[in-house]
Order: structure tokens, then C-alpha cells, then sequence
């Protein structure tokens, strides 16, 4: 595989990121001592950073391997759909208008970071309901650029945007066009979606057992052959790739098991965001013409640079290409 001729087809796609966005807050800092008002540690802080989260990673990560992206997203117009506008200009993002609607609070988590460990997260976020999407389906806008998209990737952080409606509108549309992108999600089982139709599905270890309706606590087994039937059966997807952490990825197409691949990560900082680099890369890959081994062995080696970064940070082309 020729990392730098797929790297030059990456600028020429056109990829929809749809899902849950954020802005991700990181208080950067130092403690010393213990608060006299409660057990708990006094942070003295250094520095705020504010980088693009959830679904906004996914589009972050396309950004930083060079491939054309719009985001589409819930959010309203208050002080941290600004931050994260902001974030996203700055890193080439486009994040579409048709989004932008009333109540739908602007995710924002904040990490509190003391010598690169995160001592605590707070989150702020409205109610499922606020987020739901369905005052844009028949937006002219949003049905041109789902239909000339290469790929359609439908980032589901179980906050309300990714939902039947949006993707049975989707599907609806799509179904009248000659040529059509390919579907793909990361999926949340928990949500009980109608996900027939993609070309790509990536659940991670819990929500593939999930996904098969097998038991998905940290202690359960995973029996490769098990599992992945059980999810061709149910939701027949095209292409399935189960991220398992340090035991890797495990891949199938077309109703059978290809095998797995190793990790190749050496050194583990923290593995906030590894998911949305491998779907990223794994989008773009495959819309981009290549096959689902040499696709996931890149995914693979941009999630060994990802989890060795502190934060939330996006795989780049010239990290990749140096992998």
C-alpha cells in the first residue's frame, strides 16, 4: 500500500460528518495542596484549551488528513458554539448552518488535567430530545450535500442527533440517486437503531456484544466467529471492523470473518478520541478506493499515534506517513 498516493486521493473526497458535536475544554494545571473547605485537591490552573469533541473530532481528523469536510451537528447560538466555531475555522472545518437551532445547548466537557492526569470531567448538555435534527431533512442544503458526498459518516454519541428519522430520510434520499456514498457509523447499541444499509459499521469490544445480544461486561468472552454472525444477521452490514484495544481490530465483509490485526500501539497516554481516528481513517480509505485490510492496517497505525498524545488530538498525514 502506497500511504502517500492515498494520502493525495484523501484531498479529492468530499466527506458529511453527522452527529453528536462538542467542544471539548481541557483546564490544564498544578496541585499542591488540599482545600481547607473539603478533602478535596486545590488546582492552581495554568491553562484552558478548547478543542473540537465527539462528532467535531471525526470531522478534526479528516482536517488533519487533508480531506474536504462538512460537519453537521446540533447546537445553539451561545458561548461555546462560538469557542467551537472558532476551533473549527481554525482547522479548516466547515460546520453547516442547518444545524443551528433552538435549546440545543452547545455540548461542552471539561477536563480538569493535574500533571497529565485528568482528576475530573464536567459535562454540560441538554435533554436527547433537544438535539434531534428533523426541522433540516427536507432542507434543500442538507439533501444536496448528502448527495454529493463520497462517504456519509453518522458519528452516534447516544446524545440525540443520530436517530431513525435522520437516517431513514437519509436513506430515502439516497435510494433515488444512480450513484450513492457510502453509509457508515460508529453506533451506540444502547439506541436500538435501524442501521441496515451501511458499508461500514465500527463498534468497539462492549458494543459488538451488545450488538450480538451476548453478555458485554469487561469479563465476558468474545468469541470472534459468535459475535460477528450474530451482527451480520442482525443489521447486515457491508463491512464490520470491532476496535478490541490492545488486542486490536477484528474485520469482516460480506458475511464472513477476515481475521485481526495486531495493535501497534507502544506507548498509552490516553486513548480519548482512538475511536474517532479509526473510523476516520477507515472512511476515508475506503472512499477513497482502497480495501478493507489495507484500510483498517492504516486505521491501525494512526490510533498507535493517537493514544500517545494527551487529549483529544487528530491524527495528521505527515504522523501517518512517519508511522
Amino acid at each position: 500500500m502506497d500511504i502517500q498516493a492515498t494520502l493525495n486521493k484523501f484531498a479529492k473526497l468530499r466527506i458529511v460528518v453527522i452527529g453528536d458535536i462538542m467542544l471539548d475544554h481541557y483546564i490544564m494545571g498544578d496541585a499542591t495542596r488540599i482545600s481547607p473547605e473539603a478533602p478535596v485537591p486545590v488546582v492552581s490552573v495554568a491553562r484552558d484549551t478548547y478543542v473540537p469533541g465527539g462528532a467535531a473530532n471525526v470531522a478534526n481528523n479528516f482536517a488533519g488528513l487533508g480531506v474536504p469536510t462538512t460537519l453537521i451537528g446540533s447546537y445553539t447560538n451561545d458561548p461555546e458554539s462560538v469557542l467551537l466555531n472558532d476551533v473549527l475555522t481554525q482547522r479548516g472545518i466547515q460546520l453547516s448552518p442547518i444545524g443551528q437551532k433552538d435549546g440545543a445547548t452547545t455540548i461542552l466537557k471539561t477536563r480538569v488535567v493535574v500533571q497529565r492526569q485528568q482528576l475530573c470531567r464536567i459535562d454540560r448538555e441538554a435533554k436527547p430530545a433537544a438535539y434531534a435534527l428533523d426541522h433540516m431533512l427536507q432542507d434543500p442544503r442538507f439533501l444536496e450535500l448528502i448527495a454529493n458526498a463520497d462517504a456519509i459518516l453518522f458519528s452516534d454519541y447516544a446524545k440525540g442527533v443520530v436517530n431513525d428519522t435522520l437516517l431513514n430520510a437519509v436513506r430515502t434520499h439516497l435510494a433515488t440517486l444512480p450513484q450513492q456514498p457510502l453509509l457508515i457509523v460508529d453506533p451506540k447499541p444502547k439506541r436500538h437503531l435501524e442501521l441496515h444499509g451501511m458499508a461500514l459499521m465500527t463498534p468497539n469490544r462492549a458494543e459488538a456484544l451488545q450488538m450480538a445480544g451476548f453478555d458485554s461486561s469487561s469479563d465476558a468472552d468474545f468469541d470472534d466467529e459468535a459475535v460477528c454472525a450474530a451482527i451480520f444477521k442482525a443489521h447486515n452490514p457491508e463491512k464490520l471492523v470491532i476496535t478490541l484495544g490492545a488486542e486490536g481490530m477484528l474485520l469482516g465483509e460480506n458475511g464472513k470473518i477476515i481475521g485481526r490485526i495486531a495493535t501497534v500501539a507502544r506507548e498509552v497516554f490516553d486513548v480519548s478520541g482512538a475511536g474517532d481516528t479509526v473510523i476516520s481513517v477507515l472512511t476515508a480509505a475506503l472512499a477513497a478506493g482502497e480495501s478493507l485490510e489495507d484500510a483498517a492496517t492504516l486505521a491501525n497505525r494512526a490510533a498507535g499515534v493517537v493514544v500517545s498524545h494527551l487529549g483529544t488530538a487528530p491524527i495528521s498525514a505527515e504522523e501517518l506517513l512517519n508511522a
